[in-house]
């Protein structure tokens, strides 16, 4: 959420919530109806996770989603993402997502996911029942995952990953839309197996004393993770170096929190980019907006254009030789099963168990 709209909504806080009442009153009575099956659901025969989040924006879904992808693929695991694909203008639905997709038709981040994973099924379509059947009938999977599916109940989960921004657990805790970013009241945070947080060791650690407040009741574990950037590659031919070499740059993003990028850049290689150049989420880039973007460069005395991955998967076709992307890699810290209940031992032993029931309840 921009920070014109957070003070936006701070101001008229006495005004809003209310209607966040509201709204959340009619959230509350749409989950009642699905848990009681007066609403249309369906649930896939093979173990099902949801990857989402009681707010919007920037709470790190698409890696995670991604570092699920990629451990089904270690385990041997035929795997399915179900997506909306905001953004997104298929041809036809569902819409299967190949590796040299267009960007418009596919959407930024199942584009992304797909170059990643080559080996899962990336399946973009609203109807994510829809979506889920073709994928059943076409790839037989052994695992499924909901992407930004914590509030789309249409689909039965066996278990929710719930992430949340750190200022989900502070000013904006329960500050429901449109008073806040929420889309439900904290009482469907109940429906977490996990809550899983974007911030660092030390972070965490300040943060304790919010989750104890606010998490506790719900006795479901906390974990915590970092997006961290392993390197830099160039947009056309796929050169990977280790950063710029003390060089100037200007950074480009186009994602749900720039600020956490430039953060992200800066600590990485040391140094703020020499400027910023921020597009709302999910942009559709044209040829004249990277035209735009390597002026403004070399007009800066910039050596390198940087961009997030999800902006990389539809500048590539319009950009030139000064544009990079960072690569980043997904990391496990500590969370509040101590020292040694890491995310990925708990879901090891998560899936175990969801996978043992399946088996009984098709033996049943």
């Amino acid at each position: 959420m921009s920070e014109s709209v957070t003070e936006l909504q701070n101001i008229l806080s006495p005004v809003l919530k209310p209607f966040g009442w509201m709204y959340g009153g009619v959230m509350r009575v749409r989950e009642t109806f699905f848990r009681r099956g007066l609403m249309r659901s369906w649930e896939p025969p093979v173990p099902t996770v949801s990857v989402g989040n009681i707010g919007w924006g920037g709470t790190g879904k698409t890696p995670v989603a991604d570092w699920l992808l990629g451990w089904a693929e270690r385990r041997g695991l035929q795997s399915v993402l179900l997506t909306r694909g905001y953004g997104a203008r298929p041809v036809s639905l569902p819409y299967y997502v190949q590796p040299g997709a267009m960007a418009e038709e596919a959407g930024d981040e199942p584009l992304m996911l797909a170059r990643s994973n080559e080996k899962a099924h990336i399946m973009v379509d609203p109807n994510r029942i829809r979506a889920g059947k073709a994928a059943m009938i076409r790839f037989n999977p052994d695992f499924i995952i909901l992407d930004d599916g914590f509030q789309h109940m249409a689909v039965k989960r066996h278990c929710n990953l719930v992430l949340l921004k750190p200022e989900d657990l502070m000013e904006g805790w329960n500050r429901v839309i449109p008073a806040g970013s929420w889309r439900e009241p904290e009482s469907a945070l109940a429906r977490a197996d996990a809550f899983m947080v974007k911030i660092g060791p030390l972070g965490f650690e300040a943060l304790m004393p919010f989750i104890e407040r606010h998490l506790s009741q719900f006795f479901k574990p906390v974990f915590s993770f970092q997006i961290m950037p392993t390197g830099v590659r160039r947009l056309l031919g796929g050169e990977a170096a280790r950063d710029f070499d003390k060089g100037q740059y200007l950074l480009v993003s186009g994602v749900g929190d720039p600020d956490q990028v430039k953060h992200t850049a800066t600590g990485y290689f040391g140094y703020p980019p020499l400027q910023h150049v921020v597009f709302k989420d999910h942009h559709p880039y044209s040829k004249k907006d990277a035209l735009e973007i390597s002026t403004r460069a070399r007009q800066a005395g910039c050596q390198a254009v940087l961009c997030t991955p999800k902006d990389a998967v539809k500048l590539g076709p319009l950009c030139s030789e000064e544009f990079w992307t960072l690569d980043l890699q997904l990391e496990f810290g500590p969370s509040t099963l101590g020292e040694t209940g890491n995310f990925e031992s708990w879901w090891n032993r998560r899936f175990e168990i969801i996978s043992a029931r399946k088996k009984d309840s098709v033996r049943a």
